[in-house]
């Protein structure tokens, strides 16, 4: 196991389970909830990094990421057949984030509200998560990618 690629996901479940996040959703969260979050964390991560990452370090954690992803599955419960049906689910789903958030700098806040409550129930007029995610991105755009990779990090935005 790459050490590096354990910080880095560390470093993103951390930003996962900030309480902030889950005050203003529509019904208690689940485990699909905060797994979306770290969609969105994951996806911001490989936007605003993905020129100070060779392609095959990319891959590999990612591959890694899924992996890490999979074992949480497993040991809420859920058998093999089922396992395999939601990951294909869990991977389609990171892939159309990734994809929707490209164009985020461009998006009015009114369109980044819709396109977060069109993957978890957050409220239509909720700018809470939209303001936390402008911040996150400015996070990573004024960091280095290497602060990632050395521990656990203590961020506040």
């Amino acid at each position: 196991m790459n050490s590096d690629h354990l910080n880095i996901y560390n470093n993103l479940i951390k930003l996962t389970r900030n309480k902030n996040l889950y005050y203003n959703l529509k019904n208690k969260d689940t485990f699909s909830d905060r797994l979306i979050f770290f969609m969105f964390h994951f996806s911001f991560f490989l936007k605003m990094y993905k020129n100070e990452m060779t392609s095959d370090y990319s891959q590999k954690f990612f591959d890694f990421s899924v992996r890490q992803i999979e074992l949480s599955i497993r040991e809420i419960g859920y058998g093999d057949v089922s396992v395999n049906k939601k990951m294909k689910e869990y991977v389609n789903l990171f892939y159309s984030i990734l994809e929707k958030i490209e164009n985020w700098d461009t998006l009015e806040n009114s369109r980044k509200i819709a396109l977060i409550a069109n993957f978890i129930n957050i409220n239509e007029d909720d700018e809470l998560i939209v303001n936390y995610f402008d911040k996150y991105q400015e996070f990573l755009l004024n960091n280095s990618f290497k602060i990632f990779i050395k521990e656990i990090i203590e961020i506040k935005f």
